[in-house]
């Protein structure tokens, strides 16, 4: 078992969890991810790891309650335990010194986006983070963003906080007023990373983002995790998840994330007792 260690409520329906995994964080580096499983009638699920202490032999997992089996992990508790723990998956981002780097984080989008701006920022680049959610209270680790970056901009979608707006308007203004940029990393929800892809296409800045499609096993066995990159298939969990974004066919991938949205609805609803699709 890997013991819940710390456990934290960020936002409504936003838990961070603390957990003793220490020859995962040992190995892991930005970007990288792990596939935990409940119990032994659990589903698998892959979850990216927002931190990692090395000297404590933890690391940390931030995860939103959307689903039958994210919500089960959100009745755990600090000194309850996580029966398998498989990890670090995929590659690591390429951590260089670029110059300058945008990191983009939408809503939970903003816990992958934090080790790999730290990481950034050790590199000596200068990083500018634009993180936004729907409102002021569904904003996570703004400090922790202002701690490892040399100029944060906030955008919330109702004002409430920061600015009114999309994440993608701030950057679309540093790049008409001239400034140069030379990687974007944008992580959040698929519509706002092809929005990101969208606004930086134009001008060839270099941009990656981190895929979240559905994935079973993490090995590239399973195939369920394929996502087209320039017209060829990969696989998240062994090719990524961080890709080249203006290479991603993004609109295949909202259709595959969509292949379960029945299945998930009717348990959102109860289970199979649920009677309102019928």
């Amino acid at each position: 078992m890997y013991e819940i260690v710390k456990k934290e409520v960020l936002s409504p329906g936003v838990l961070l969890f603390d957990v003793a995994a220490p020859l995962i964080a040992k190995k892991c580096q930005p970007g990288q991810f792990v596939i935990l499983r409940i119990d032994e009638d659990g589903e698998r699920i892959p979850l990216t790891i927002a931190d990692f202490d090395r000297e404590a032999g933890t690391i940390t997992l931030i995860f939103q309650e959307v689903g039958h089996t994210t919500r089960q992990l959100g009745t755990l508790n600090k000194g309850d335990g996580l029966l398998d723990l498989v990890g670090p998956l995929g590659k690591a981002t390429h951590i260089d010194k670029f110059g300058t780097v945008v990191c983009v984080g939408g809503g939970i989008g903003v816990a992958p986006v934090y080790p790999i701006a730290r990481a950034y920022k050790q590199a000596g680049n200068k990083v500018v983070s634009i993180i936004g959610a729907r409102n002021a209270d569904l904003l996570i680790l703004e400090k922790e963003m202002a701690a490892v970056s040399d100029e944060l901009i906030i955008t919330t979608d109702d004002g409430s906080k920061g600015r009114k707006g999309l994440v993608i308007h701030p950057l679309q203004e540093m790049i008409d007023a001239g400034e140069k940029i030379d990687v974007v990393m944008a992580i959040g929800p698929v519509i706002m990373m092809r929005s990101v892809a969208d606004v930086t296409r134009p001008y060839n800045i270099h941009t990656v983002v981190s895929l979240n499609p559905i994935m079973v096993d993490g090995t590239g066995m399973c195939g369920g995790c394929r996502v087209s990159v320039g017209e060829k298939n990969k696989f998240a969990c062994v090719d990524g998840p961080e890709f080249d974004a203006h290479q991603v066919d993004f609109n295949g991938l909202m259709a595959r994330q969509r292949m379960y949205h029945d299945h998930e609805k009717m348990e959102r609803c109860g289970g199979g007792s649920c009677k309102c699709n019928k």
